[in-house]
This record gives C-alpha cells, sequence and structure tokens, in this order.
C-alpha cells in the first residue's frame, strides 16, 4: 500500500485514502501487519479508532477498531526469554502456577495470569521486547502515512505533537514509572467503595514487567447488557473520576480506552488499570477549565467561547471570523450541562450535530491549529468517556455532578 502511494506521492500525485486502506484486502494486510508491529504504530491506530471511530470511513474504522481488541502475543520462547532476563533463570519455582497463554494482548505488552509460591495471584504485564527501541521509527512511519493519506492538511505542523507522542509513548514503555503511578493514584483513592486500583507487587515487577494484584472482573463494555441502573452508575462512577483527577488530584489518567476499566460484580467496583499515560496538569489550567465548566453551567456562551479560546480548544481568529457558528457549537457542547435533570448518552443526536457543524469548518483548514498537547490530552480523555457513557447508554445528572466543581 505505502509502495504504492510513494509511487503516487513521487509522480506528484496525492494518494487517494482508498488507496491505502479501503479494499478488502488492504483492510485484511493492514491489520495484520499492524498487528504483528505493535507498538507505538498500533497504539497510535487504538487511539485514532477511540477518539474518531464515529468520524472514519467504515473500512479504515474497522482496521483500527480490530487494532483496539487484538494483539498477536508473544512465542512462548520469546516470553521466556523476556522473564529469564526480567527474574533471572529458575523463576518458575518462585509460582505455584504460571500461564503462558495470555489473558490479554495489546499494543506494547500482554498479561499472563500466575500464582506464587506464597499464595499470590497475579496479573503480570509483560512488555514486548524490542518496543522501546522502536518508539521513535514507529511514529514517524505513522506520521508518514497520515502525510501521505491527505489526512494531515500540509501547512498544518504537527512536529509538537509527534514529539509528545513519542515521549508519552517512552513514559509507557516504562513500567517502573507506571508502577509508581499506579500506587499514587491508589493511596489517592485509598478506602473508596467505588473504584479499586489493584495492588503493585514490587519483587516482581521492572522496567518490563508490571506484577499487580488480579481482580476478578469482566471488561466493562460487558455492562452493555446490565440493568440500566448498573449502567448509569458506572457512567456517573466514570465521569465523577474524570472530574476529581482534573480538579482535585490535578493529576489524570488521560487515556480512556476501554480495555483500560473492568467492572468488578461482586462488589460493584469500578477497577482501572494502565496508568501509563498518567499525565499531571498545572492549577492555571484547571483553573481555565474550570471557568469553562461554570460558564456551561451558567448558559454564558461568550464567557464560554472565551474559556474555549484561552484553553486553545478552537484558535481565536477562527471564532472571531465565525463567531455564529462557533456560538452554536458551544451551545451543542455545553447541552449536557443544561439539561436540568437526567441527559441520555444513548442519544445520538448531540454527536451528529456536532459532525454536521464541524463540516462548516471543513474549507478553513488554514484556519486550522493544534491545541496545547496538554489540552490535546484533556480532550481526548473527555471524549473518550463520553463515549463510554453513550456505549453505555447510560442516564446521568451531568449537570449535578458538575456543579460539585464549579
Amino acid at each position: 500500500m505505502l509502495v504504492d502511494a510513494a509511487g503516487r506521492a513521487v509522480r506528484g500525485e496525492r494518494p487517494r485514502l482508498e488507496d491505502l486502506v479501503l479494499t478488502p484486502a488492504n483492510v485484511l494486510r493492514a491489520t495484520e501487519q499492524l498487528a504483528q508491529l505493535r507498538g507505538a504504530a498500533m497504539k497510535m491506530g487504538q487511539l485514532i479508532s477511540m477518539d474518531a471511530g464515529d468520524m472514519l470511513p467504515p473500512e479504515l474504522a474497522a482496521i483500527m477498531a480490530r487494532l483496539r481488541a487484538d494483539a498477536e502475543p508473544m512465542p512462548r520462547r520469546q516470553l521466556q526469554g523476556v522473564l529469564d532476563a526480567a527474574w533471572g533463570k529458575g523463576w518458575e519455582k518462585c509460582f505455584e502456577f504460571f500461564d503462558h497463554r495470555p489473558i490479554a494482548a495489546a499494543s506494547i505488552g500482554q498479561v499472563h495470569r500466575g500464582l506464587t509460591t506464597d499464595g499470590r495471584l497475579l496479573a503480570i504485564k509483560v512488555q514486548y521486547p524490542g518496543v522501546a527501541r522502536s518508539i521513535d521509527s514507529d511514529v514517524d512511519n505513522v506520521s508518514t502515512l497520515l502525510r501521505l493519506s491527505g489526512l494531515v492538511p500540509k501547512h498544518l505542523d504537527i512536529a509538537p505533537l509527534l514529539s509528545e507522542a513519542k515521549r508519552q509513548l517512552h513514559e509507557e514503555a516504562d513500567y517502573e514509572r507506571e508502577a509508581s503511578c499506579m500506587e499514587r493514584f491508589g493511596v489517592l483513592l485509598e478506602g473508596e467503595a467505588d473504584y479499586l486500583v489493584p495492588d503493585v507487587h514490587r519483587d516482581f515487577s521492572g522496567p518490563s514487567v508490571l506484577a499487580m494484584t488480579f481482580v476478578d472482573s469482566v471488561p466493562i463494555e460487558t455492562l452493555e447488557s446490565a440493568s440500566q441502573e448498573t449502567r448509569d452508575r458506572a457512567a456517573r462512577l466514570l465521569i465523577d473520576l474524570s472530574l476529581r483527577e482534573l480538579f482535585s488530584f490535578q493529576l489524570m489518567q488521560t487515556d480512556p480506552n476501554l480495555a483500560n476499566y473492568r467492572y468488578e460484580p461482586s462488589s460493584g467496583r469500578i477497577v482501572l488499570l494502565d496508568f501509563g499515560a498518567t499525565r499531571a496538569f498545572s492549577p492555571e489550567l484547571a483553573e481555565q477549565c474550570r471557568r469553562l465548566g461554570a460558564a456551561g453551567l451558567s448558559s454564558d456562551w461568550p464567557a464560554a467561547r472565551t474559556a474555549l479560546t484561552d484553553i486553545g480548544l478552537i484558535d481565536a481568529s477562527v471564532a472571531q471570523r465565525h463567531q455564529d457558528k462557533v456560538m452554536a457549537m458551544v451551545e451543542t457542547v455545553m447541552q449536557p450541562l443544561q439539561r436540568t435533570q437526567i441527559f441520555d448518552f444513548g442519544d445520538r443526536a448531540i454527536v451528529d450535530t456536532m459532525r454536521e457543524q464541524s463540516i462548516a469548518f471543513a474549507d478553513e483548514r488554514d484556519g486550522w491549529r493544534l491545541p496545547p498537547v496538554d489540552t490535546l490530552f484533556l480532550q481526548r480523555k473527555y471524549g473518550g468517556t463520553y463515549l463510554l457513557a453513550a456505549r453505555l447508554r447510560a442516564h446521568v445528572d451531568v449537570k449535578a455532578i458538575f456543579a460539585r466543581y464549579f
């Protein structure tokens, strides 16, 4: 696909997206190749699937959705080598049993279950060898694909975003850092009846292996078939936690991928996993977001527009040239805060309206600017949380939750 696209580029032709990925053969081939590549390319594919699934062509969405769910596991010999390097040869003597078949496999690592000789049932995340070394080149390759596809305007400078993507992915590949973030969240949420952060087991953890208490739980998306009350509560808890992370903790797990949340049926707790994308936010940004929320609660649209430009979600020059369109989008985005009672996340009207309103800016490519990196991470977190609540078809009093923070 890329060879053909490169040939077109050399001839001065812009490759069409459908020539790159939108044939049945290319869908299968691209998915299989990216699943084997793992690492940064696969991680970025997962993020595209989560953040923009409704905006992608169906064939491309199918590729990205499969990347979110599937990954090729390590061969047993390779797994043995990684664990020998991390724990030393003969580590098997420390376990009553160790399941060499992964119970989960994703972009950067896979998870195994094991019972230690002292009775600890663990979930053990093992990083794919070579992932950290390939991050920079993988991100550059994805950047090339985006440029060739025409999805990114030529004038748009994405270098800062790519640099940040590399930095974050290197952090996510540092399991010792993730262990520390996981422990910090465990302290912040200690004693909570609604959330559970598994304990880290340092004696079986290191740069490429992260061991935590195994929690008997189910994927959060299985709640789609649960009662309305259960779905509403899960969405309410996730929305509230996202606000606490910004306004109380100023520390946020910024990746709302479905795989990072599970549900413990025996207690009703939300199980929080994967803290590799944990990010600290400044008090100044939190205050700007607080002003935005307060403007939404009070229906002060000019103040909301100002807050959006201060945060960097809307470019000031675009907001000035298209005041009516921007104000209409602000009102749409703030609709959940306007409902005096319950907001139905299953109603797709807002998403559809936002898509239609966004089309109005499609020809304004000269006005496109990348928001600040911190703002992008917040957008990713709250956009993903909204989509999760929508998937659960939850009914939530959003205004009441937000009112506690503004």
